[in-house]
């Protein structure tokens, strides 16, 4: 970007950066292709690029880092930096997640919850048992549960004579996505084949007198049903804030009353949802006249008798918000169900992430990949930055993967998105502490198409945070900041020199 007399913006005002949550850095190797030259006429002025290691060297990032970027239509790697240094992805993973959902599943793919009978319907009674069946869909909600149960009405039924079941048995039950992440975080919660709400309860909490009101709801845009099978209890402690424990299908957590202040909320982590998602459909059901006993889970072959049914969204759209709001359940829940639908399915993330792996391999000529689970919230997940740029130029610039991606802008120091910037970026971020990462597409005017990616971790400071600093350990949030620059400033020179 060029002022009015054509002189050269600082770089500063492009390397402040490139959107929330990506990563960086660290002192390496010069690059191991030759440069184009630094500078070049623009209009009678002079443009300098600044230089890689220069971008680096100024953020002062501990840790390590690898790029490498490439034409998305050729593959000709362009530059590169540590080009197989494998480093964690974080939320980068599920751009390959995506991939492998659609093509195992297929873009219009959608996932059933339905409500069945073990036995027939006469005048009004099931004879037999009622079962909610989970169809793996990863954004079904309150809602949702709500339109099941006004369709169970609309079916004719008023009376259950036998139990209420919940069958989550689509895919594994998986209690939490990351067992090194701390209990009470939302976006770590448990995973099974029925799935309400990404899994999580709102924990409400209001100051009445000398106490607290405290509420754990299912709340929707137009429900909030109250939670019996999730409970907090307020305990006179400094620290820990949250603890958790389970027994009988009872969840029980405490809060330190002297974290709560005058009030606030947030969303704990469920990790029985098929009896959250009984719950939930037990209270809908009541009030139409419906009465369910508690549910109870179930496994094995599942009734013939359809009551109702719920479809998800088409998997296309799934995978776009997914990506636009990085969420975790969704990511393993499909990435689940790619496994399962090419017949390989085992019993863990661990498991799934290998078959995802290997499918990068066959498919995608990957070398040296390996995932542990679809989302990358573990760090144990590893890619270079050369085979996720071998992701972005094998399906190319105009692939679907390509047109779900987000949106990534430039940003001038002040985070004020730099509207006239020459290249659009669309990519997938993703953020852990002391991890960072960023890779996708770059479009520059004359149909030139850049396919990058920037991987960096420092994971000695990472496996320093104490248990309880996990959430906000010391130093992070400015380690990412930085990153975010190096990220910015390195497309910024890449738009200049290849556009």
């Amino acid at each position: 970007m060029s002022n009015s007399n054509g002189s050269m913006i600082s770089r500063r005002a492009v390397l402040a950066g490139l959107l929330a949550g990506t990563g960086q850095a660290a002192w390496g190797r010069a690059p191991e292709t030759s440069l184009r030259p630094p500078a070049r006429p623009a209009g009678g002025a002079v443009r300098t690029v600044p230089g890689a290691e220069a971008l680096i060297a100024e953020a002062r990032l501990s840790g390590k880092l690898g790029y490498v970027v490439a034409n998305a239509r050729t593959g000709q790697v362009l530059e590169q930096r540590n080009p197989l240094l494998g480093l964690p992805p974080a939320s980068v993973l599920k751009a390959v997640t995506a991939q492998y959902a659609l093509e195992a599943l297929g873009p219009t793919h959608a996932f059933s919850t339905r409500i069945m009978a073990t036995g027939p319907l006469v005048e009004g009674r099931v004879k037999g048992d009622l079962v909610l069946v989970g169809g793996a869909d990863p954004l079904l909600n309150t809602d949702g549960l709500a339109e099941l149960a006004a369709a169970l009405k609309g079916a004719g039924v008023r009376e259950v004579t036998g139990r209420f079941l919940v069958h989550d048995g689509a895919l594994p039950r998986i209690e939490v996505i990351d067992p090194g992440q701390p209990d009470y975080l939302g976006y770590n919660p448990a995973v099974s084949g029925l799935n309400l709400n990404f899994n999580r309860v709102h924990f409400e909490w209001k100051k009445a007198g000398e106490s607290y009101d405290v509420t754990m709801d299912a709340r929707s845009q137009k429900y909030r049903p109250d939670i019996r099978m999730t409970r907090m209890r307020l305990a006179d402690r400094k620290t820990p804030v949250y603890t958790y424990a389970s027994q009988g299908g009872v969840e029980d957590w405490t809060v330190a009353r002297s974290a709560l202040g005058t009030g606030g909320s947030r969303w704990l982590p469920v990790r029985r949802p098929e009896l959250y998602a009984g719950e939930v459909l037990q209270t809908f059901a009541r009030s139409h006249g419906i009465v369910l006993k508690a549910p109870e889970p179930v496994q094995g072959t599942l009734p013939k008798l359809v009551l109702a049914e719920r479809r998800s969204v088409p998997l296309q759209r799934i995978l776009r918000d997914m990506l636009l709001y990085s969420t975790n359940l969704t990511a393993e829940v499909v990435g689940l169900s790619a496994t399962a639908a090419r017949g390989r399915l085992g019993s863990s993330l661990t498991e799934s992430g290998a078959e995802m792996a290997a499918w990068t391999q066959d498919r995608l000529g990957l070398r040296h990949a390996r995932f542990t689970d679809h989302s990358g919230l573990g760090d144990g997940s590893r890619i270079s930055a050369a085979d996720m740029v071998r992701v972005m130029t094998r399906l190319g610039p105009d692939s679907t993967l390509a047109s779900i991606l987000k949106t990534v802008p430039m940003r001038d120091p002040a985070g004020n998105p730099v509207t006239d910037h020459p290249a659009t970026v669309r990519a997938k971020t993703g953020t852990l502490n002391f991890v960072s990462g960023l890779a996708g597409f770059v479009a520059l005017p004359g149909r030139t198409d850049l396919a990058f990616a920037i991987f960096a971790a420092d994971m000695d400071r990472r496996a320093a945070i104490p248990e309880a600093d996990r959430d906000r350990p010391q130093g992070a949030r400015g380690w990412s900041v930085q990153a975010r620059k190096v990220q910015g400033g390195l497309i910024d020179r890449w738009s200049r020199l290849y556009g």
